[in-house]
């Protein structure tokens, strides 16, 4: 079967990485906000790289479980719980026909993301299973989810290979208040003076309440041009930073696919997440790096997630120096799916 929805939390939405090749026809990306979290859940569960995962924002959903399967929590500490009881996150966990997965609430970041061994049965939409609520396709149904909805498994549980060391000691997002955000300057910095540019590098700007999926309205100083910043509309990218009225608008997953004001400068993909787990309240930071710092940031990410996914696929310890009885071990490979 598949996960039932008791409790549908803030806003909590299927998501993978987005639906690319369409802008130019008017349809927005979507996709996840957080793409190493997302990342770090599928690799967790040996999923496809673009395997789709439930988004959540703020307050968590209460799920329960139709079928067996295994999940992995990741994002934000929402403090998660199955059945009552506290469970790790960054951790593949197996879950019975029955469990209830519940957040006791958000302890640090902003986002969380669930993934399933057993797949999500959404609809592929133009090469995508993300939810794009304002045209009301892809996910489930095209909106968010509600109580009651019922998402039914692709497949069957799956067999996980070194399934008890399938756990990784990760701690994102921790307090950070204040974060700094690596920006590449452009595509249209010439149109802010000097001053305007030394501003927004030098500035310490507030998260706004004017913040979803679609974008991000920061406060703070006044950045100077150097005769308004309205332009022919032209293509929008993710992390994208325009400024209307001298003050940045930093535009996200579900952003539109054009705008008509100058964008001062891009942010380094990898960095993005960080803003994603920002709440109201907190303050940013832009420092600018090249096109080729910027890049080689990518290729340094990708190294780590090689470095992670040799981690979670090390024979467990526990099996090889025979500390667990015979028993036992049935039993774990049992609830593993072995």
């Amino acid at each position: 079967m598949g996960v039932r929805v008791l409790k549908p939390g803030l806003l909590t939405t299927i998501q993978d990485l987005g639906r690319n090749g369409y802008q130019s026809q008017g349809f927005g990306v979507s996709g996840v906000m957080d793409r190493r979290s997302f990342t770090i859940a599928n690799l967790l569960l040996d999923n496809p790289q673009d395997e789709a995962v439930i988004e959540f924002t703020l307050i968590g959903p209460t799920l329960e479980f139709t079928s067996e399967t295994i999940i992995a929590v990741t994002g934000g500490n929402f403090q998660p719980m199955v059945n009552k009881r506290p469970i790790k996150m960054y951790t593949a966990i197996y879950m019975n026909k029955g469990d209830i997965l519940e957040f006791a609430g958000c302890k640090t970041g902003c986002r969380g993301y669930i993934a399933f061994s057993s797949f999500l049965n959404v609809p592929l939409v133009m090469g995508s299973r993300s939810t794009n609520i304002k045209c009301g396709i892809g996910g489930f149904q095209g909106r968010k989810l509600r109580e009651r909805d019922l998402i039914i498994f692709r497949q069957k549980r799956r067999y996980l290979p070194q399934f008890l060391s399938r756990s990784l000691d990760i701690n994102e997002f921790q307090n950070q208040e204040e974060i700094t955000l690596r920006v590449v300057l452009g595509p249209q910095n010439d149109y802010f003076t000097e001053k305007g540019i030394e501003t927004f590098l030098s500035g310490v700007y507030t998260v706004s309440k004017d913040y979803d999926r679609m974008g991000c309205r920061l406060e703070g100083p006044m950045i100077e041009s150097k005769g308004g910043t309205d332009i022919i509309s032209d293509g929008i990218a993710f992390g994208c930073i325009q400024v209307p009225s001298g003050k940045p608008i930093i535009l996200l997953a579900d952003r539109q696919t054009t705008g008509g004001y100058a964008k001062i400068a891009t942010i380094a993909s990898v960095d993005i997440p960080k803003l994603a787990q920002q709440k109201p309240g907190n303050t940013v930071r832009f420092t600018a790096v090249t096109v080729e710092e910027a890049a080689k940031l990518i290729l340094d990410e990708e190294r780590e997630f090689e470095s992670f996914r040799n981690e979670i696929r090390k024979p467990c310890a526990e099996v090889l120096t025979s500390r667990l009885t015979a028993k036992r071990l049935s039993k774990l490979f049992v609830r593993a799916g072995d």
